[in-house]
This record gives C-alpha cells, sequence and structure tokens, in this order.
C-alpha cells in the first residue's frame, strides 16, 4: 500500500486507525515523495460531517499516535473553528475536513502529480 521506510508506514497505519475509531470518511493518502519541492512526504485526508466530528477526528489521530508511538505533533491547526484541522508530523501531514471546506480547496487535483491512495475502512 504505502511505499515508505516503516516510520512513515507505522505512522499513516496509526493515523488510520484513529481515523477509523471515530468514524471518519472519505480517506485518501496522497504519496508526495516522488515529487520534488514537497514540505512533507505525505498527506492524509479525511473527512468528518460536523464541527464535533472533525474536532473528535483530529483529537483521536493524536492521542492514538501518541498513545501507540509516542509521538506528537510538530504543530496543530485549525482545531479552533473545527471546518479544516491539519495535524502536521513533519514527513506526514493530516487534514481533516468538513466537506464543503475539502470540496473547495480540493487537495486532490491541487497536487494532481502525487499518487492517491484510497483507503477503505472497516464497517
Amino acid at each position: 500500500m504505502v511505499r515508505s521506510n516503516s516510520g512513515d508506514k507505522s505512522l499513516i497505519d496509526e493515523i488510520i486507525y484513529g481515523i477509523e475509531e471515530v468514524k471518519g470518511v472519505e480517506v485518501n493518502i496522497m504519496d508526495l515523495s516522488k515529487i520534488s519541492n514537497t514540505v512533507c512526504k505525505f498527506f492524509v485526508l479525511c473527512t468528518g460531517t460536523s464541527n464535533t466530528h472533525v474536532a473528535a477526528i483530529a483529537n483521536s489521530v493524536r492521542k492514538n499516535v501518541s498513545k501507540k508511538l509516542k509521538e506528537k505533533p510538530y504543530s496543530m491547526e485549525g482545531i479552533e473553528n473545527q471546518e479544516w484541522v491539519l495535524i502536521d508530523y513533519v514527513d506526514v501531514v493530516v487534514h481533516i475536513f468538513q466537506s464543503e471546506i475539502r470540496e473547495f480547496y480540493d487537495i486532490e487535483n491541487l497536487w494532481g502529480d502525487a499518487e492517491i491512495i484510497n483507503v477503505e475502512l472497516k464497517a
């Protein structure tokens, strides 16, 4: 699935688990590692259905990664308005959107050269 070093894969796996725990939807991994001059190697994108859901996803990701890998985010943005929360783990950046905001910014098309992996979550 994700062709990277084991540290990135473990981090991405734990991020996905955190999203899955609180029923985040439309999860994609974007592999930016083959694109020059990018700020990170991977984006993980998902959608929440409300402000509360976006906040719950962000908290679940942060807590799960901290508990399992003992890693804290370098920075976290957008938690105040809960429409687009960004969690920066340096090589992996998590974007948690409300649907309208995700459609407006259309990051998947903005980074059109990236390989996009659709993640099938457990039901």
